[in-house]
């Protein structure tokens, strides 16, 4: 009860630091998706987009079934099965003192990636033991920082990554914002 109780005060003072802020929520257009329209807490999703992922000139990823992640203000965050990762050639996982904590997902642990001797830290996460249910389904799966590989491509389409360097969201031209993680966004 009382965890609801700071999530809901938490909630009204996000809302009201928004209304008095520059926010615009910009409208979607036919086959658009607002991140405003989002949930908060977030929602886990199946998705049978084509997800690819190039590092160094290679293809590290390849799927039709990932799941990703909807958040009120965040881009979808996807999240690949392991078995459609080329894991064990390219991915390391970095020590378990590198860790993230998500309220809803629990604790991330991260992976470097490496291929062809060019090495990118923490480019990647997963989480060993999701702590709600709703995100079971995700234990083990991996999510990629756009940001930090040549080329992120939803259904054949470049994504552009969420701003901020913190955040592993991808923007394709279906999802508007605007989008945490923007200059002057960080308190919403």
């Amino acid at each position: 009860m009382r965890f609801l109780f700071r999530f809901l005060i938490k909630q009204q003072q996000q809302q009201q630091r928004m209304a008095s802020s520059n926010f615009r929520r910009i409208t979607p257009g036919p086959g658009q998706e607002s991140v405003w329209d989002y949930p908060r807490p977030p929602r886990l999703e199946d998705t049978s987009k084509h997800i690819e992922v190039i590092s160094n000139g290679v293809k590290i990823a390849d799927t039709r079934r990932a799941k990703r992640v909807l958040e009120t203000s965040h881009p979808p965050t996807y999240y690949l099965p392991p078995e459609d990762v080329r894991v064990k050639e390219f991915f390391k996982p970095v020590s378990d003192k590198k860790s993230s904590f998500c309220e809803w997902k629990g604790t991330a642990n991260y992976y470097t990636i490496e291929v062809n001797g060019k090495k990118v830290e923490n480019a990647a996460w997963f989480y060993k033991k999701p702590t709600e249910p709703d995100f079971s389904t995700i234990k083990d799966h991996i999510a990629i920082y756009p940001d930090k590989m040549d080329e992120c491509r939803v259904d054949g389409e470049r994504v552009i990554p969420q701003p901020g360097q913190f955040y592993g969201g991808w923007i394709t031209k279906d999802i508007v914002g605007p989008f945490k993680g923007e200059p002057g966004t960080m308190g919403w």
